[in-house]
Formats: structure tokens, C-alpha cells, sequence
């Protein structure tokens, strides 16, 4: 595999575009009116004439142990031995379920080994995202990705594929090869305090009721002064959702006053059990290191250098402040210098845990995989 990397910051790129006609693939995460800039994105397809341009709007855009706002941050990568293949649409007109679907049988799946997922991270569903690519791909293929972010906004998020830059949009990336080597590690760094909570109204991804009393008006009474500023500070204070032994975290992307309800990333489904969570600097920068312990032990080529795409949760980011780019610095640590670092911070993150192989939706993780090639 051969790699460029470089920004675009304050009107100009860092350094001299290298140009790679071989190029497969770029990985382009940022701000939506740099995308939308034509002059920008052609002279980023002058470079790379063949490549397949895929990204997103982020909560912070990851190169190296960098975070950056209002970038561009492009990664471009030329396989020696493996293919790729892009598959995008919007959920506009359609459904999630629908459009997934659609998207996932038209991937080829000779050879498949691999499928990285970009998506709208406002408008969609994540668990009917991730429940639609478990149904329609291959049980032995990985997964992985995130939901594009708007800062703490939370006003809307672009996805883009090409010259397609849409709202509602999703990507799949299927990544081909038999000398592709993966490795994957998920997990959080979160504590739960507080009693349980039994979801009693809920519908999909919103919450109405827990134990039949209004959600938001409860949610609030524990935020005490930090509710002046949900649906923001909501992200200090996610929820572990407890179903069947499984423990998922839930975080908030939008409130609804009128109805005293709270829209989250993914399915909240009745019957469950919810619980408030917090973390500490330390407890986060903890969970990355182990994350990247483990995408490198699942990386059964043991290698030392690839593709490291790190995508983490805005609510990391925020709890970590001036110590987010700790987290970074743990996983690249582990992984070593010769690694290409790149990513963003996610509304939604998809990834199989540490002792899974099966893909889920979560929040407030880092999520880390490693992609390379050997030569065996």
C-alpha cells in the first residue's frame, strides 16, 4: 500500500499535492463548503484521476495525533494487490431499511472481505443501518465505519462520493483481496452511575417514557444546570442501554420540548433497561489504548504498517477537552510510526466489540481499524 496524506487549512494545502495516477482510493473528512468548493475538488482529482473520493462532515477531523476543525484532511492509498468498489444513495424518498438493502446487494461479493460504512449521521437510524448490512451482507465479512458529525450542532450532515455531496446519504466501500489483512478493536471507557431505568414508551430511535415518566423532564432533573444547553451537554451524560446481557451506549442527538422526548442515535426499545454514564480523562485515554491493543492482535498478518482509520465519538471529545488528542497518541503508541493515522469524530460508531466479530452501532467509543497488505 502506498499513502498521501495532506490538509487543507486556512485557504492552502499544508504541502505540494503528490500525485498518484494509481491511486484507489481517497479519503477526504471535513468541512462541507471546502467539498462544495469546485476549484478545490478538481485539483484534487487532477491528482487522482482513478480514485474513488469518499468522506464526511465530522465533529473533528483525525490525521496522525492531529484533530482538526474546518479542514479538509485527505488520505489517499494506492493498493499493490487489493480492488475496492463504492456504493452510495440517500435516503431521501426511500427508507433506511430500503436504501440499505438496496446498497448491500449491490456489492459484489466475490471476494468481499471488508465493508467501511459512511452515513448521514442527523437523519438516519444507525441501528436500522447496522441491522440491514447484518441482513444482506456475508456473516464472515467485517464492518466497520461512522456516522458524519456537525460539530455540536447537530443541525445536518453531508456525506459525500465523488461529485455527490447529499444529506441522508450512505456509502459502502467494499474493500477486495486475499492479501488484505484487518484487525478491529471497539470500547468505551464509561461508567454507569445512578439507578436503572426501565424504558417504558419508546418508538425506533425516540424516547418517550422511563418508568412512565416523561423522559426529558427526568433526563434534565439529573443534567441539573447543564440542561440549559441539551441537546450539547447531553453528551457528558449518555445512557448504557441493557438488553439480553448486552450493554450498548446511547447518546442523544436532538430533544423535542412539545412531547418531552429525546431522539438518540440509534434503537431504544421498550422493555429495556437505561442507565445515566460519566467518564474521566484517564478512563477514555485507557479505553483507546485497548482498543488499539486489540485491532493489532485481531490483525492476524501482525504487521507494522497500513491504514489506521480511527473514528471516536464527539462526546469523547468533549469530556477529554484539552486531552483529547491523548487518545491518539495511546493508539499510535501501540500501533507504531510507520502506521497512516486517519479518521474523525463521529456521531455513531460501527464496529463488532472486543470479543465479537458481529457489527453494532455505539457511542461515545473509539473505534479503531487497521488495514493493510502483505506480500506473502
Amino acid at each position: 500500500m502506498k499513502f498521501h496524506q495532506n490538509i487543507y487549512l486556512s485557504g492552502a494545502w499544508e504541502k505540494p499535492i503528490e500525485s498518484m495516477d494509481k491511486a484507489n482510493l481517497v479519503l477526504l473528512f471535513g468541512n462541507r463548503s471546502l467539498v462544495k468548493d469546485e476549484a478545490i475538488m478538481a485539483e484534487i482529482r487532477t491528482h487522482y484521476p482513478k480514485a474513488e473520493i469518499v468522506g464526511c462532515t465530522t465533529a473533528g477531523e483525525i490525521q496522525d495525533t492531529k484533530i482538526y476543525d474546518d479542514s479538509l484532511c485527505l488520505t489517499a492509498i494506492e493498493f499493490r494487490h487489493s480492488s475496492i468498489s463504492v456504493h452510495s444513495a440517500s435516503i431521501t424518498n426511500s427508507s433506511v431499511p430500503e436504501v440499505v438493502k438496496n446498497l448491500a446487494n449491490g456489492i459484489n461479493k466475490e471476494g468481499l472481505r471488508y465493508v467501511m460504512v459512511l452515513s448521514d449521521g442527523h437523519q438516519i437510524n444507525g441501528t436500522e443501518l447496522v441491522n440491514g448490512l447484518q441482513a444482506s451482507l456475508p456473516k464472515n465479512i467485517l464492518i466497520t465505519g461512522g456516522l458524519a458529525g456537525d460539530g455540536t450542532n447537530f443541525n445536518e450532515t453531508l456525506v459525500w462520493h465523488n461529485e455527490s455531496a447529499k444529506l441522508g446519504q450512505i456509502v459502502l466501500i467494499g474493500f477486495y483481496g486475499e492479501k488484505l489483512s484487518l484487525g478491529h478493536g471497539c470500547i468505551g471507557g464509561w461508567d454507569a452511575f445512578g439507578p436503572d431505568r426501565t424504558i417504558t414508551k419508546s418508538e425506533s430511535n425516540v424516547l418517550y417514557e422511563l418508568d412512565n415518566l416523561p423522559a426529558l423532564a427526568l433526563y434534565k432533573k439529573y443534567l441539573g444546570p447543564h440542561a440549559d444547553d441539551l441537546p450539547a451537554s447531553a453528551l457528558l451524560f449518555p445512557l448504557v442501554l441493557k438488553i439480553d446481557n448486552k450493554r450498548m451506549t446511547r447518546t442523544i442527538l436532538n430533544i423535542n420540548e412539545a412531547d418531552g422526548s429525546m431522539v438518540f442515535a440509534g434503537d431504544v426499545p421498550e422493555g429495556a433497561t437505561v442507565q445515566l454514564m460519566r467518564a474521566n480523562t484517564a478512563s477514555l485515554i485507557d479505553g483507546a489504548e485497548v482498543a488499539a491493543e486489540h485491532a493489532l492482535s485481531k490483525n492476524s498478518a501482525n504487521p507494522t504498517n497500513g491504514l489506521a482509520m480511527l473514528i471516536s465519538c464527539v462526546g469523547r471529545r468533549i469530556v477529554l477537552g484539552k486531552h483529547c488528542e491523548e487518545e491518539l497518541e495511546v493508539a499510535k503508541d501501540i500501533l507504531g510510526d510507520q502506521w497512516s493515522y486517519a479518521g474523525f469524530y463521529s456521531y455513531g460508531e460501527l464496529s463488532p466489540m472486543l470479543n465479537s466479530d458481529t457489527c453494532a452501532l455505539h457511542n461515545q467509543t473509539m473505534t479503531i481499524t487497521t488495514i493493510c497488505e502483505t506480500d506473502e
